[in-house]
């Protein structure tokens, strides 16, 4: 094989987008020979624009055609592990746009297939492929500023309109989209947060659900994050700021990351703060520091170094971007801030997942139905027509 073959399931905003760069030749080692949308005017769409691609009404089909050496999957966030779990099992290569889905039990099981299958699974979180990021990673995985005492992401700036939440049937519904900012805007944010700071033991979560918008998920979020050695952490953010603020900082022993504007600015000090506060004599002093702006290889190559390490991975071991495994743990951060809203108090991690799909079923149950239909879950995650 000297190049993927790659299907895409779904091309709306992100498939679409995936299919031309693809087809444009863009994405090295990965050619587009299928897509599929029960839509038919989207159909219409990539046959006319992909002429010689193979189009499908059914993603089940196409993977059984023998026509794709992998998928995109690039459905609403329901689908995500349905399709992804019908690749694998196929030795179908999987890359899932975020999340990997809606609630952890079901990613929990396509991890436990993702484990035993020959095929790849990755996750679209392109957001590691911004430098900022991997640097602000680099610094705090070397050690070099010692353990997190602080985290504070404050990333307010994903303002959403009313038009957007009513550009689509599936938008800002729990049967449609099964949430809202923290399933649609943020998982980039939260899996860049356990990434970098790993992942807290405890939250506790003011969520408002239709709070700036006419909708019924949440659209602004405040949680406070603890951590097993003692840190803490606050996230905030919301679709309702019309201007808003993306600021990342992490307090450590040895000085401060803050990453803001595309830059990361780093504050070392001479020493810890446990040393200074044991010697120091002055009750107002405070360690001498310096500060700088850290440099980076200025490089945000974004969905594109996905793909193509997606590509080169099943083609000659180039590593992922992003192991469809981790996906799950931002997903825990998203699913535990929701049900302590829900329930009013904190909760531990992990979360007590039959509680939160139960909880999220009866929001499902009674969702607003802008498609005609509903679909609910069962107890234990399948679909049903109803």
């Amino acid at each position: 094989m000297d190049k993927v073959r790659a299907g895409i399931i779904g091309i709306g905003n992100m498939g679409s987008s995936h299919a031309k760069g693809i087809w444009a030749g863009n994405i090295d080692g990965m050619t587009l020979s299928a897509v599929a949308d029960i839509n038919p005017s989207r159909r219409q769409w990539a046959r006319d624009t992909f002429p010689g691609v193979a189009v499908f009404d059914d993603a089940i089909a196409m993977m059984d055609s023998g026509l794709v050496d992998a998928v995109i999957v690039a459905t609403p966030h329901y689908f995500h592990p349905v399709y992804v779990t019908e690749a694998l099992k196929r030795d179908i290569h999987a890359l899932s746009e975020k999340p990997a889905g809606v609630y952890t039990k079901a990613v929990r099981e396509v991890n436990e297939l993702a484990a035993r299958s020959k095929a790849t699974y990755a996750i679209m979180f392109n957001q590691r492929t911004n430098c900022v990021y991997r640097k602000m990673k680099e610094i705090v995985s070397s050690g070099e500023l010692g353990n997190i005492r602080r985290v504070n992401w404050l990333i307010t700036n994903w303002y959403r309109s009313q038009a957007y939440y009513d550009s689509g049937a599936w938008r800002a519904t729990w049967d449609g989209e099964g949430g809202g900012v923290l399933m649609n805007q943020c998982p980039h944010n939260l899996d860049l947060l356990q990434w970098i700071c790993g992942m807290p033991a405890r939250v506790h979560a003011f969520v408002h659900e239709g709070k700036w918008h006419d909708i019924e998920v949440e659209d602004d979020v405040t949680a406070y994050l603890e951590y097993p050695n003692g840190a803490t952490g606050l996230f905030i953010t919301s679709t309702g700021d019309a201007v808003g603020t993306n600021r990342f900082e992490i307090e450590m022993d040895g000085g401060q990351l803050v990453v803001e504007n595309g830059k990361i600015m780093e504050t070392k000090m001479e020493m810890t703060e446990q040393e200074f506060s044991r010697i120091n004599k002055e009750g107002f002093a405070r360690p001498k520091s310096k500060t700088f702006e850290v440099p980076t290889d200025g490089l945000d190559p974004e969905h594109s170094e996905v793909l193509r390490r997606f590509a080169h991975h099943i083609l000659d071991g180039e590593p992922l971007v992003a192991e469809g495994r981790e996906a799950i743990n931002g997903l825990t951060l998203a699913n535990a801030m929701s049900l302590s809203g829900w329930l009013g108090r904190a909760v531990e991690l992990p979360i007590d997942e039959d509680l939160f799909l139960s909880e999220l079923n009866k929001r499902r149950a009674t969702s607003r139905v802008k498609t005609g239909e509903s679909r609910v879950l069962d107890t234990q995650g399948s679909y049903n027509n109803k």
